[in-house]
């Protein structure tokens, strides 16, 4: 067998390749773009060979930038369009793609990768870990009233005539702070290059998001609302008039779904969920890709209006050079470790001395003995601060060898707030 890059004059034999993995058919291309595929960079994809040169596997990486937690923004290659062809699978064809791509993209000096895993079991094995976790919680329109924030007091309701307010529901007046915005009704056609900013300056902030490329957006690939998918568009401004937050929706039967609300702050968040929940004839309000821990469900009046479904992984994480993943990111407590790291498919096992001292880590191999022993896996999930290393304890996964070291591990490994990424590829 055979694994090589590709070039342009391959795209075709490469989407056929992929799709007939996951026994598909490619879609019929629309003018301008709008295809998954079409954001592909050739020169990051490779194909499986047989002896007699029939392609049976397939596998690609984006140029993304992450941000990792102290609004770090490091280069995470994307991890996609990763298949075999059923006549070929469990004959080591994947394990030797994802060998290569591996070595690939540390001979290019990457020192982590991420994907989104069409199934959990599969990438484990690879050094992936789930690192970021996103639900999404169903609103019943006549349980969609937001009760008055005790810590803020009370905003009352606008004038009669007044275009202040945010829409139609029970408690109409009240903004969570945002009283000086306001909120239009675009077209997705419209407002191309206001999500693309908007969408910008929030994952630069946001530990966990992923980039959007420039061409996603021009080549419109992807999901709504990069796709060309028809799509209203709720926009935030701030008093100023700029842009700031976004609410991309549609409806049907009676159902609003949101597919992604982007704000740059909680109150502009508030402020689009109020005026989605207002929506007329409607009967519920979706909420797509909800980050753990939001405030969304506190802001309800009724607590159990909300209903949380749909709890999953999303954005995986390898890491492929220890000492530079740990050092690139940003700590919030001092303290040190010595982590015991076990990386199986790649067959390496090292040990660490991870010193935090003023926001900033030091990681050096040692012989000391370990507070920590994991899998390089069980790192990548914790390495964005998503998942506590005392949770992976707990599972077994991570084992402690000294008591107090799995909660100094969950107070070093924090984030500044929960790690969440959007982004589909």
């Amino acid at each position: 067998m055979e694994i090589r890059p590709t070039t342009d004059r391959d795209l075709d034999v490469f989407v056929d390749t992929v799709h007939a993995a996951f026994g598909r058919f490619p879609e019929t291309p629309i003018e301008g773009g709008g295809l998954w595929w079409s954001a592909l960079e050739m020169d990051r994809c490779l194909l499986a060979l047989t002896a007699d040169g029939r392609p049976v596997g397939t596998a690609a990486t984006h140029a993304f930038e992450l941000t990792l937690p102290g609004e770090t923004l490091v280069p995470a290659p994307g991890v996609t369009a990763v298949g075999v062809l059923p006549s070929h699978r469990r004959q080591g064809v994947l394990s030797a793609m994802m060998r290569h791509q591996l070595t690939e993209l540390r001979a290019r000096g990457e020192f982590l990768s991420v994907l989104l895993a069409s199934e959990a079991p599969i990438y484990g094995r690879f050094g992936y870990g789930p690192a970021t976790y996103t639900a999404r919680l169903t609103v019943p329109r006549h349980q969609a009233a937001l009760a008055v924030p005790r810590a803020r007091g009370v905003v009352h309701a606008p004038a009669a005539g007044s275009d202040q307010g945010w829409g139609q529901g029970p408690d109409q007046g009240w903004d969570q702070g945002s009283n000086d915005g306001s909120v239009e009704v675009l077209r997705r056609a419209e407002c191309g290059e206001i999500l693309e900013d908007v969408y910008d300056r929030y994952r630069r902030a946001q530990p966990g998001a992923l980039s959007r490329p420039h061409r996603w957006w021009a080549l419109r690939a992807g999901q709504p609302p990069i796709s060309p998918a028809p799509r209203y568009v709720a926009v935030h401004r701030d008093a100023d008039g700029v842009p700031d937050g976004y609410a991309s929706y549609s409806t049907e039967s009676g159902t609003l779904t949101v597919d992604e609300t982007i704000a740059t702050d909680d109150a502009v968040f508030a402020a689009l969920a109020r005026f989605v929940l207002g929506h007329d004839l409607v009967s519920q309000v979706v909420f797509q890709h909800v980050p753990p821990g939001h405030p969304l469900r506190w802001q309800l009046a009724d607590f159990r209006a909300g209903e949380v479904s749909g709890d999953m992984d999303w954005l995986w994480v390898r890491l492929l050079d220890v000492p530079r993943a740990l050092t690139a990111r940003g700590w919030f407590l001092d303290g040190e470790l010595v982590l015991d790291i076990h990386d199986p498919f790649l067959g390496e096992h090292d040990r660490y001395l991870l010193t935090v001292q003023d926001s900033k880590a030091d990681c050096v191999p040692t012989d000391r003995d370990p507070d920590l022993s994991l899998d390089i896996s069980d790192l990548g999930s914790v390495y964005l601060g998503g998942t506590a290393p005392s949770t992976l304890v707990r599972a077994g996964h991570i084992r402690a060898h000294r008591p107090g070291a799995a909660t100094l591990a969950d107070a070093l490994f924090r984030a500044e707030r929960s790690p969440h990424c959007l982004h589909w590829f």
